[in-house]
């Protein structure tokens, strides 16, 4: 399935070594995703499973940062925390860091793994574990 034409915008306004980082994030992404619905949310493509943020990335000065909005809860080293709420991240400056096998592993524990994000407001910052 062709990416959503706001995604297609985001990676067309980058500069090529990014794009080439994004773009290869984007087909794995899609692959081992394929139930996620993606498009650009605070101006970064993110994938969704009923309405629920599970994946991004977004640029950073000096890279691109994939976010995994549950990952502190996936137990793996090739994740870093991120923020105060359950996210972990990976960086990236060459499309070739990416480790496929990785990913696909993330995505899967991501699909199976979800915190609750989409009711964080209506739950006054209060996270609960779905599935």
């Amino acid at each position: 399935m062709p990416l959503p034409p706001d995604i297609l915008a985001y990676h067309a306004a980058l500069d090529p070594e990014d794009r080439a980082i994004c773009d290869a994030l984007a087909a794995v992404i899609e692959r081992h995703l394929p139930e996620g619905e993606g498009k650009v949310w605070h101006r970064h493509p993110v994938w969704f499973l009923e309405g629920n943020p599970i994946v991004g990335y977004s640029k950073l000065k000096g890279c691109i940062r994939l976010l995994f909005w549950s990952g502190q809860s996936f137990d793996e080293p090739g994740l870093k925390v991120e923020g105060s709420f359950k996210a972990a991240e990976a960086r990236y400056t060459v499309a070739t860091e990416i480790k496929a096998a990785d990913l696909k592993r993330w995505l899967t524990k991501a699909a199976a793994i979800q915190w609750d994000y989409k009711n964080i407001v209506k739950r006054k910052g209060r996270l609960e574990r779905l599935k």
